[in-house]
């Protein structure tokens, strides 16, 4: 969408595979999570270009984050844990900070970060804000896309 390049989707069942269709010359290029292509980019049998993250990886330093070439471009996975609607406040409140605290314990860390991952602690008000600017944010892909509900 932000440079008119048009590529075709192909589908394939997990991961795994997808890898073994890349380095087959199967397909080209695909995107694929740090964490699921790390052990065949530190092997050579994959060759990354970029990363989509807004900054250079960690555990990938000499690979351009993509919005480097393409202003503005920025996709981040991320998860995080949702309650039922009407969870009383103050066991979201709990569980918010006892998460953050085993987010903040420098193994965690470390070992996400391993992994080309970072923890980002924070309030339940800014999880609440990073849901709504990502379903804004993709709302504008699908509209442009012109993606169907099947």
């Amino acid at each position: 969408m932000m440079t008119g390049v048009e590529v075709v989707h192909v589908p394939y069942r997990g991961t795994p595979a997808a890898h073994s269709g890349l380095m087959a010359g199967d397909v080209h290029a695909m995107f694929d999570a740090t964490v699921s292509a790390l052990p065949q980019i530190q092997s050579g049998a994959l060759r990354a270009i970029g990363v989509t993250a807004t900054a250079r990886v960690r555990v990938l330093p000499d690979i351009p984050p993509i919005g480097d070439t393409v202003g503005g471009y920025a996709v981040t996975g991320w998860l995080g844990i949702g309650v039922p609607k009407g969870t009383p406040a103050e066991i979201v409140e709990r569980l918010n900070r006892d998460i953050n605290a085993v987010l903040a314990d420098p193994a965690v860390r470390t070992r996400m970060e391993d992994l080309g991952s970072d923890a980002r602690p924070g309030s339940v008000h800014e999880f609440g804000r990073l849901i709504a600017e990502e379903t804004e944010k993709w709302a504008k892909v699908v509209k442009f896309a012109g993606l169907k509900v099947e």
